[in-house]
């Protein structure tokens, strides 16, 4: 049997995207990354391992995955071999005329980026939200791109009140590694700035290099070092996005001691220049601010 990669339908420029899956082994993200838009995984079977910023979560059949824009995130197979999932996609750009001024902070995603588990007696009536969303973009009938952002409203609305329930729980693990993994990404978040080593790190946490170095990159799909950097350039295009800081001090404060390093990090990670990466959000801004 063969894995069965469902076409991707787009809507309004790929402003929407939706996407069936079914991968029949073991599969695994090549690396982790990010992007500028949001989305939303949910699988139908199977089980998935989501590495999320800093945060190791366990994805069972009927759960859903939201992530915010720009959170690193990675899936990878867990012990159970196989899975279906629906991919969905979208820019805020896409829901906000949708939404009213007394109505509640749909977006970005109140407790970030996570995974969402809907009581029992709700997740057939999400289940079917999604597929139905699926199957608008598959057949395209008359009113389809209606339907689809209709239903994508609903789905945003029922994710917002089950984050307001989910508040007060704390993150559960299916393994106690899992758990350590997330407490070290978190540390690496804290303190990515910093001259950081495996060995320094696997010693403040009691783990041997060798293996927090195997673990570390089974569960994230991430090796140490090359975490440390994707998390360092995250943070540089959010300052070159947020501020007018000079891309030399942006450089000094994520923790890079070479300006040279730097750029050839960046712009292997992020596919252009920190100068081009900075442009193009000016001309994004623009953009939005014209429309």
């Amino acid at each position: 049997m063969t894995d069965i990669l469902g076409e991707t339908y787009s809507l309004e420029n790929h402003s929407f995207s939706i996407q069936y899956t079914h991968r029949k082994g073991y599969y695994s993200m090549v690396s982790g990354h990010f992007h500028p838009y949001y989305e939303i995984f949910y699988l139908l079977q199977g089980e998935r391992i989501y590495f999320i910023n800093d945060t190791v979560y366990t994805a069972q059949a009927g759960d859903l995955v939201i992530v915010n824009p720009h959170d690193l995130h990675q899936t990878s197979s867990s012990e159970a071999p196989g899975f279906e999932r629906i991919l969905i996609n979208f820019t805020h750009e896409f829901i906000h005329s949708r939404l009213g001024p007394d109505d509640p902070q749909l977006l970005p995603f109140a407790l970030g980026s996570r995974l969402v588990r809907f009581p029992l007696k709700e997740q057939p009536a999400v289940d079917r939200m999604i597929r139905d969303m699926l199957l608008e973009c598959t057949e395209q009938g008359e009113g389809y791109e209606a339907y689809v952002r209709s239903s994508l409203m609903k789905l945003l609305v029922l994710i917002h009140r089950q984050l307001r329930r989910e508040d007060e729980k704390p993150p559960h693990y299916a393994h106690p590694m899992h758990e350590k993994i997330s407490e070290i990404a978190a540390f690496l978040n804290a303190h990515y700035h910093e001259e950081l080593t495996l060995e320094q790190v696997s010693k403040q946490f009691y783990i041997s290099p060798s293996y927090l170095s195997r673990v570390f990159k089974k569960i994230t799909g991430f090796h140490f070092r090359e975490y440390l950097l994707v998390i360092r350039v995250k943070e540089a295009q959010r300052m070159l996005r947020e501020s007018q800081l000079k891309i030399l001090a942006v450089s000094e404060l994520v923790g890079f001691r070479h300006i040279s390093h730097f750029n050839t990090t960046f712009k292997k990670i992020a596919g252009i220049s920190p100068l081009q990466y900075r442009k193009r959000q000016l001309d994004i801004g623009r953009e939005m601010a014209r429309e």
